[in-house]
């Protein structure tokens, strides 16, 4: 124990002291461990404290008069004061060891050692901290996002690193930095396998910041790392894309440099974006405007400058047909599909929502299976998703709405609403023919209605004359009623002779109208 202390205390504790030395030692290790707690809490309760405080400003009230807390976000960014405060209670162990009594000289160099290496490792730790700040007060300016310099920062504090380890390995076995550099040249083959990423990551970096490549807020796509998102992050080693569905994709830097992608931020810089959709229609609507059709889409505004100018150049080349021209296959008339499109491109050069001064187009392209497409093709005044949607939503809300007035239809595949359409025809048919066939089944021959009928129509289409009157009435009578039995049973089993001949025709048909349905 220090002379210092040991004069203040009284002599039979001093005496105890003599006799028994470990205790002293005990003691002395105790008081210093005590010391460096101590520093450690002052200078963290106090001074650290302090500091922030001083940063921070005066403590601020709302409108209540109640105190605001403190932004914790501070702490975070000025973090490297509280790692300089644990270098106290470390320099505090350094000198105190010295002072216990009766300790090796080898104890006494090892904590030496290991408390001068925490010291290095804090200072190393401290300097990061800095190295973050720096970035956090650069990320504030303007052109932080076109210019990122967090790969430069984060390479300087690898450095950093590489040199704190270095420095804690000399401290800890007591030898000369020096002595481990010369070292270095046989692990260079080493070191360079084991930062090959590193030092690919850092060449990529300084290519993407050189060019200009990609920066933070940038809606990048690479569908080979299914990565379609803003970059919210550009690191020495990694690229964050927060995609659209709110995941977030990491990308290794050198990516960007060996392979491809594609960069939105162009059409951000435009303030437009592209409309590229087609609407299909059925070939079998275009035709050839008649007059009375030409007058009725006369009413539009939007196609009153087209009509007139295109009737007087078709009139302008049809009369240099002369005789030829007599003949309509031989002139030049207006289609409805060719007037559409023109009020297509007048609709869309008359929208306020569509940018004017850059490419507009309303062609048709190769006409397929699927019908006819005809693509628009434009540009919006905003590149906003939720207004880009609605815009390209309305034009083609106005399309599918104004074909009719031009006789063209929408094509698409038949639904099943079509397909019951196509067949309720077939279907009625098919029962009317069930229901007779049903009918003539379930009436039997004989009946007295039947009979009565049919010998109602037999004796209509004999056409015989009424019995001579002058014949014996009971005679008469007794014979047309033979005769008419006779006549009435002859038609009968003619009748249906000519049903049965009849009924094998109709299960045909039935039977082949059922195989055409299934079919």
């Amino acid at each position: 124990m220090p002379d210092f202390i040991t004069n203040q205390l009284p002599e039979q504790i001093t005496a105890l002291l003599e006799t028994y030395e470990w205790v002293s030692v005990v003691s002395s290790i105790v008081i210093l461990l005590v010391a460096a707690w101590l520093s450690n809490f002052i200078t963290k309760r106090w001074l650290v404290r302090g500091v922030f405080s001083l940063i921070e400003g005066p403590p601020k009230t709302d409108e209540n008069g109640k105190r605001v807390k403190r932004d914790k976000s501070i702490y975070y960014r000025f973090g490297f004061i509280s790692r300089l405060a644990n270098v106290i209670p470390a320099l505090v162990i350094t000198f105190g060891i010295r002072l216990v009594p009766d300790l090796p000289a080898v104890v006494v160099t090892v904590v030496n050692n290991v408390a001068n290496a925490f010291i290095v490792l804090t200072i190393a730790l401290a300097l990061g901290s800095i190295m973050d700040l720096i970035n956090d007060l650069y990320q504030r300016r303007p052109d932080a996002k076109d210019r990122p310099i967090k790969g430069y920062l984060q390479v300087i504090k690898i450095v950093l690193y590489a040199i704190a380890v270095l420095l804690m390995i000399a401290t800890l076995l007591d030898r000369s930095p020096v002595i481990l550099l010369s070292g270095l040249g046989a692990l260079a083959a080493v070191l360079l396998l084991v930062f090959q990423d590193t030092l690919l990551s850092l060449v990529a970096s300084v290519q993407i910041t050189s060019n200009d490549m990609v920066r933070v807020g940038d809606w990048i796509e690479m569908p080979d790392l299914n990565a379609d998102g803003d970059v919210i992050d550009i690191a020495l080693h990694i690229v964050k894309v927060q995609n659209w569905d709110k995941t977030i994709t990491t990308i290794p830097t050198r990516r960007f440099i060996s392979g491809s992608f594609k960069n939105w931020r162009g059409m951000k810089e435009t303030g437009g974006r592209r409309i590229k959709r087609s609407v299909y229609l059925d070939q079998n609507s275009v035709h050839f405007m008649s007059t009375e059709e030409i007058e009725r889409l006369g009413r539009f505004s939007l196609l009153q400058d087209y009509l007139t100018d295109k009737q007087e150049e078709l009139d302008s080349w049809n009369t240099k047909l002369e005789e030829r021209g007599k003949e309509p296959v031989n002139t030049r008339r207006m289609t409805n599909l060719g007037t559409f499109r023109a009020y297509m491109v007048n609709y869309l050069r008359a929208s306020d929502r569509v940018r004017q001064d850059l490419t507009l187009i309303v062609r048709h392209q190769g006409p397929g299976p699927e019908g006819l497409p005809i693509e628009i093709y434009c540009f919006t005044n905003t590149v906003e998703w939720v207004d880009y949607e609605g815009i390209q939503s309305d034009i083609f809300d106005h399309i599918l709405a104004i074909l009719p007035e031009f006789g063209l239809q929408v094509f698409q595949q038949p639904s099943g609403y079509d397909m019951r359409s196509i067949a309720t025809p077939y279907s009625s048919s098919d029962n009317d023919d069930t229901a007779n066939e049903r009918s003539l089944k379930n009436t039997p021959e004989g009946e007295p209605g039947d009979e009565d009928s049919e010998s109602r129509g037999a004796k209509d289409e004999s056409g015989d004359e009424e019995p001579d009157t002058d014949t014996n009435p009971g005679e008469n009578t007794d014979t047309s009623t033979d005769k008419n039995t006779d006549k009435e049973t002859e038609k009968s089993t003619k009748r249906s002779a000519d049903t049965s001949i009849n009924k094998e025709p109709d299960r045909n048909k039935n039977e082949s109208t059922r195989q055409d349905k299934t079919t």
